[in-house]
């Protein structure tokens, strides 16, 4: 009985719910318990503060304390079991694609057993996969996690003062426009890097048929494979960088509007603490949701070209030709 062969549809959130959809539901779940506690720290620490300035029986102090530590534990246990449950699929999506691709590949080789094929194949068994599968488990909770806790600070934010609220919200609209950019220009880059790597790989199967020139072009494309990572390192550490002022300046612009606003007795001081420490949670998911995105477009590109190889494997293996060629009887 030959092999069975399989196709991959061509959009990565496609493959997720095939692959996944019962899991997607509990993770989506979790999630949402995780970002709606997300809050809870911060009301509890303005009061503590607040508490403490106001003079007021420490036994109040303790009891929110604790009542703290309580929310801490519990938003950090269901947040421990959400990452390990996405874990879990994720690697569960990195067993079946490499099921697939070698179910595909054992096709391919009873009339394809030539030193290419075998190159790229054994590229994706290894190291293809990887990265896609590993997208799987966090492909729906990830960007529903991080939205969901943006936009709960966010709200916690505008009900502490709105002027503060506008501030750090307008120093998000830079990255807003120098995001998409330069995650385009690395997407590209990465594209290229993948082909290259698969080309080496080639090249490294097909040692019987080496020669000077052979060499030559391996030798520049481990020179431009090394161009294409420094140039992804250099857009990827400007990018954060450029995140990591606008931050910054976020919490330049919480101090003089919210130490205006103390000064003038129309904010307490645990407001502006507690505002401070809402920006250093706003700007955690919101760097998570930029390296989802970069994840994200990184892992289309990649799945793509993955999804193109299994599938014109899979052709293969059923009509037994490829470019032409006539077809040949498989046998198990």
């Amino acid at each position: 009985m030959p092999p069975v062969a399989y196709r991959l549809p061509n959009s990565i959130f496609r493959y997720v719910l095939s692959a996944s959809w019962p899991h997607q539901i509990a993770l989506v779940i979790l999630t949402v318990v995780t970002f709606l506690l997300e809050v809870v720290p911060l009301e509890l620490q303005r009061r503590v503060v607040n508490d403490l300035v106001k003079e007021r029986p420490f036994r109040l102090v303790v009891m929110l304390c604790v009542a703290y530590a309580g929310a801490i534990l519990i938003q950090g246990t269901v947040k421990l079991g959400l990452n390990i449950y996405r874990s879990w699929v994720s690697e569960s999506s990195i067993r079946d694609l490499r099921r697939r691709v070698l179910a595909d590949s054992r096709i391919a080789q009873l009339v394809a057993p030539g030193p290419e094929a075998r190159g790229v194949r054994a590229a994706m068994i290894v190291a293809e996969v990887e990265p896609v599968g590993g997208f799987v488990g966090s492909s729906l909770s990830e960007p529903l996690l991080q939205a969901g806790i943006l936009l709960s600070v966010l709200a916690y934010i505008v009900h502490l003062d709105r002027w503060m609220a506008a501030a750090a919200f307008a120093l998000f609209v830079p990255q807003l426009v120098f995001v998409p950019f330069m995650q385009h220009a690395i997407n590209r880059r990465a594209g290229v890097r993948v082909w290259l790597l698969r080309q080496l790989g080639i090249s490294t199967v097909d040692l019987r048929h080496a020669s000077a020139e052979q060499e030559r072009s391996d030798g520049k494309r481990i020179d431009r494979v090394l161009q294409l990572n420094m140039g992804i390192f250099k857009l990827k550490f400007s990018m954060n960088f450029l995140m990591n002022l606008c931050s910054h300046l976020q919490v330049v612009a919480a101090l003089l509007i919210g130490g205006w606003l103390v000064h003038t007795d129309q904010l307490q001081v645990g407001g502006v603490v507690a505002f401070i420490s809402a920006v250093g949670r706003l700007n955690d998911p919101w760097g998570d949701l930029v390296n989802y995105y970069r994840e994200l477009s990184i892992t289309q590109v990649k799945f793509r070209l993955l999804a193109d190889i299994v599938n014109q494997l899979s052709e293969f293996g059923l009509t037994g030709r490829i470019d032409g060629q006539q077809p040949v009887r498989l046998r198990a």
